[in-house]
């Protein structure tokens, strides 16, 4: 699956080819392969939110790069490329890159202005607001003992309710061109989320998301073999 930003068409394996167009004297683009987990019927992307984060920042910077899902049944592919290591994996110029984070620092650095966009956050707050969120999601949905459920939940709708905050404060920026911004929420309202769901709306009207985001079904498939079904 190759993807970019410009035309798109289909190729033989169902994948996407969408290429840049290269303005006359500008340097050689970079080679860019980046390696995903596939849906479990592998007809589309899988349940991987760090391999869509990889996918967006590819699709934010504007890259033309090549996107293969990897069937997890059967990932011969991992065996020559990256062994031992599981999606994302990126090929950059034929050097592998394995770790999500490192993976990121680096397209940072390698795609950056003036033929690419910066993407990195302007506070470093933006950065931990909300990067414990899918720890403790997982420790919470795959929990196996119900003495700890009550636990585990008040710790992930904690993590929710300390980015829903970040969310419904103004940034320095934003204050500046308007200095009474106070975003005042009802009280009775704040169990609702209002500042993550107001995020989260506005996410799927976006296309570097609700593109890369994998199908419904394919995440609730993905979490309904690992839940764990309490007994009280």
């Amino acid at each position: 699956m190759s993807l970019g930003q410009g035309d798109t068409q289909k190729t033989s394996g169902g994948a996407i080819q969408r290429e840049s167009p290269r303005a006359e004297g500008e340097a050689e683009r970079p080679t860019i392969e980046l390696f995903i987990k596939a849906s479990d019927d592998c007809g589309s992307v899988g349940n991987c939110p760090f391999c869509q984060r990889i996918f967006m920042i590819l699709w934010l910077k504007g890259a033309t790069f090549t996107l293969t899902t990897v069937d997890m049944k059967a990932p011969e592919v991992l065996k020559d490329l990256a062994p031992g290591s599981q999606p994302p994996f990126l090929v950059f110029n034929g050097e592998v890159r394995t770790d999500t984070n490192k993976i990121e620092e680096f397209l940072e650095q390698a795609l950056a202005p003036p033929l690419y966009p910066r993407l990195a956050s302007r506070y470093m707050e933006s950065n931990t607001a909300g990067d414990d969120i899918f720890l403790k999601f997982s420790a919470y949905i795959k929990n196996p003992n119900p003495g700890l459920n009550d636990l585990l939940e008040k710790k992930f709708l904690k993590s929710l309710a300390k980015l829903d905050d970040y969310l419904l404060t103004p940034l320095p920026h934003e204050l500046n061109k308007n200095p009474n911004d106070t975003r005042e929420v009802d009280i009775s309202q704040r169990s609702l989320l209002p500042g993550l769901t107001r995020y989260l709306s506005h996410a799927y009207t976006q296309e570097q998301f609700s593109n890369t985001c994998p199908p419904p079904t394919e995440i609730l498939w993905a979490y309904h073999t690992v839940a764990k079904f309490l007994n009280k």
